[in-house]
């Protein structure tokens, strides 16, 4: 039987689940899709010229506030904390990239809460 196969319900039929996935599916690629599409319009603008500039480093503030402020104040929740923004200053420094700061930095940080402390 396909639908015991599909893994849905007996009650489920699956030509209804499956439009219903591919309008699900394309509405969310037309939201994705349309940011890139318009930045021809504000390719001139000073505002988005602004926030390209400032966008990173307030993204690495709201890691921190969030950092901060999620901190148990056990002892490993701050040493993870001063590992996390210690490994993502120093990578900063020697990529001179921030997104790959932002995602590398997030991802040790996480890594130590989680796994190490």
């Amino acid at each position: 039987m396909i639908l015991a196969s599909a893994g849905l319900p007996e009650d489920v039929q699956l030509l209804p689940t499956v439009l219903i996935l591919a309008v699900l599916f394309a509405v969310t690629v037309a939201l994705r899709a349309l940011p890139f599409a318009a930045l021809r319009f504000f390719r001139e603008s000073e505002l988005v010229t602004w926030l390209g500039l400032v966008m990173p480093a307030g993204v690495m503030a709201i890691l921190m506030v969030y950092a901060l402020t999620g901190s148990d104040g056990e002892t490993g929740g701050y040493a993870a904390l001063g590992l996390g923004v210690g490994f993502t200053v120093a990578l900063h420094l020697w990529k001179r990239s921030a997104s790959l700061s932002i995602l590398l930095g997030t991802l040790f940080y996480v890594v130590l809460v989680n796994w190490v402390f």
